[in-house]
C-alpha cells in the first residue's frame, strides 16, 4: 500500500484486529501509527509498498539471576513496543530513523563490525543484517521510521525489542517471514554480544521475539528449550504493574558482578562451572566448608538459585493448569527469596537508598495478601513488578505515585505475540 492507502486503511479499521491483539484497544494505536506514517513521509516521501512492524518489551516473571547459571526463567512480552513504518529501497542501504535519535545508515556492502559503532544502535542494525545473511537468509535495503514506548531503564529491554524488530523486518521483507522467532532471538543476542559489545544472555531477545508468557530452560545455552504458554492475564482481572522507584546513583556494575562471581565460586568449588550442574545434596552437605571457602553470602545466593530455578517449573505449570492463585503465591515466594537470599533489593554501597525495599513494603501493605510482587530484573535499584487485582488498581497506583512521583506506576498487560508484522494474513 502507498502512504495514502495505508492511512485510509488505518482510519477505516483495516488494522483494528492487529491493534486489538497487540494493545487491546484501537484508538490510541490508530493515532500512534498514523503519526509514524507522517514522520516516515517527511523523511522519505511516498513508496508503493509500506509495511508496519512491531516488537515488544519484555518482563522477567520468574527466575531472578538464574539464566547466567544455565537455569530456567519465565518471561513475558508486554504491550509496550517499538514500531516501524518500513519500505524497501533499491539502494542496498538500510536507513532507520528512530524518534529522538539521528538516522542510522548502514551500507550492506560493509557488514563487518565497526569499533566506533560499539554501544550504538547502528551496531545492532549492522549486526542483525550480518548474522541474518550468515545464516543463509536474504537481506536488502529498506527505509524505516521507528518510535518506541518501551520505558528506558525500566528493565523492559528496549534494546532487545529493537533488535527483534530489525529481525522481523528482514524476515518479512526479504524472506517471506520464514525466519522463526527463536532464530531471530538467537541472531539478536549475537548482534548485541559481538557488535554492540554487551555480553547479555538470551532471555530478553527470546521473550520479545516469541511473545506471551515464555518459559526458557538454559541448561544448554546454545539450544535453549522454549515453551510458549498461552495464558490471558486480563481474563483473570489482574494487571501487571512495573513500578519505577528511581535509580541508585552509585555504579552498580560491581553489585551485579558479585552475584555471578559468588555463584560461580560455589559451583567451581563443587567441581562445576555453573550452579545448574551441581549436586544439591552435596551442596547442603558441604555448607560448613563452603562458608569458609566462599563466604556466607555466596552460600545463600546459591540457595536462592536452587530455589528459584525449581520455582520456575512450578510457576509454568500453574499457568498451564490455570491455577492463577497458586501462581501469585509463587511470585511472592520468588520475591521473598530475592530479598532475603539473593539480596539484590538495595546496594551495600548506598544503604540509605532503598527504593525497591520501600516499594515492596508499600505493595505488601496495600495488597494485604492479594496479588503478587517481586523485584524486577537485575535489582539493587530501578523497578519492582506487581500483579494487582483490577478493582484495586486505581488506589494502588495512587499509593505508589504518592511515594515515588507521577507516572512511576506503569500498568501493562502480557501481549500474546512477540515480533509481529501487521497486516499479514
Amino acid at each position: 500500500m502507498s502512504l495514502q492507502e495505508i492511512r485510509l486503511s488505518v482510519k477505516s479499521g483495516g488494522y483494528d484486529k492487529d491493534f486489538e491483539l497487540l494493545y487491546r484497544s484501537t484508538n490510541t494505536a490508530r493515532f500512534r501509527y498514523l503519526k509514524a506514517v507522517d514522520e516516515f513521509e517527511k523523511l522519505y516521501g511516498d513508496f508503493d509498498s509500506i509495511n508496519f512492524f512491531s516488537a515488544p518489551g519484555r518482563t522477567e516473571v520468574g527466575g531472578n539471576h538464574t539464566d547466567h547459571q544455565h537455569g530456567r526463567v519465565l518471561a513475558g512480552s508486554v504491550d509496550l513496543d517499538v514500531i516501524a513504518v518500513v519500505a524497501k529501497n533499491n539502494d542496498n542501504i538500510v536507513r532507520i530513523k528512530s524518534e529522538g535519535y539521528d538516522m542510522d545508515i548502514i551500507d550492506l556492502n560493509q557488514l563487518d563490525a565497526i569499533a566506533s559503532e560499539e554501544g550504538k544502535a547502528a551496531s545492532l542494525i549492522r549486526g542483525m543484517c550480518a548474522f541474518v545473511k550468515q545464516s543463509g537468509f536474504e537481506i536488502g535495503g529498506f527505509n524505516a521510521y521507528t518510535t518506541s514506548n518501551v520505558l528506558k531503564g525500566s528493565g523492559l529491554s528496549s534494546s532487545a525489542a529493537f533488535e527483534v524488530l530489525v529481525g522481523v523486518i528482514l524476515s518479512h521483507l526479504f524472506n517471506n517471514g520464514v525466519i522463526d522467532a527463536v532464530e531471530i532471538a538467537k541472531l539478536a543476542q549475537k548482534a548485541e554480544n559481538i557488535y554492540f559489545g554487551k555480553p547479555c544472555g538470551l532471555m530478553d531477545q527470546m521473550a520479545s521475539s516469541v511473545g506471551g508468557f515464555t518459559a526458557i530452560d538454559f541448561a544448554d545455552p546454545k539450544n535453549p528449550v522454549i515453551e510458549k504458554i498461552n495464558f490471558d492475564l486480563a481474563a483473570h482481572n489482574h494487571s501487571l504493574c512495573i513500578i519505577n522507584t528511581g535509580g541508585n546513583h552509585a555504579d552498580l556494575t560491581s553489585d551485579y558482578a558479585a552475584i555471578t562471581e559468588e555463584m560461580r565460586a560455589i559451583a567451581n568449588f563443587l567441581g562445576e562451572d555453573f550452579l545448574r550442574d551441581i549436586n544439591e545434596d552435596e551442596f547442603f552437605a558441604k555448607i560448613s566448608v563452603l562458608r569458609e571457602e566462599c563466604g556466607d553470602r555466596a552460600v545463600i545466593r546459591a540457595m536462592h538459585f536452587l530455589s528459584d530455578n525449581a520455582l520456575v517449573v512450578q510457576e509454568k505449570n500453574a499457568l498451564l493448569e490455570n491455577r492463577f492463585d497458586d501462581f501469585l503465591l509463587m511470585i511472592k515466594k520468588s520475591g521473598n527469596s530475592s530479598y532475603k537470599y539473593l539480596q539484590n533489593v538495595f546496594s551495600a554501597s548506598a544503604p540509605k537508598e532503598q527504593g525497591l525495599s520501600l516499594a515492596l513494603a508499600l505493595t505488601e501493605r496495600f495488597l494485604n495478601e492479594k496479588g503478587g510482587y517481586r523485584v524486577h530484573g537485575g535489582g539493587f535499584a530501578g523497578t519492582i513488578q506487581a500483579f494487582v487485582p483490577n478493582d484495586m488498581l486505581e488506589d494502588y497506583k495512587k499509593v505508589i505515585e504518592d511515594a515515588f512521583g507521577e507516572d512511576t506506576c506503569y500498568v501493562l498487560n502480557i501481549r500474546p505475540v512477540g515480533g509481529y508484522a501487521l497486516g499479514v494474513k
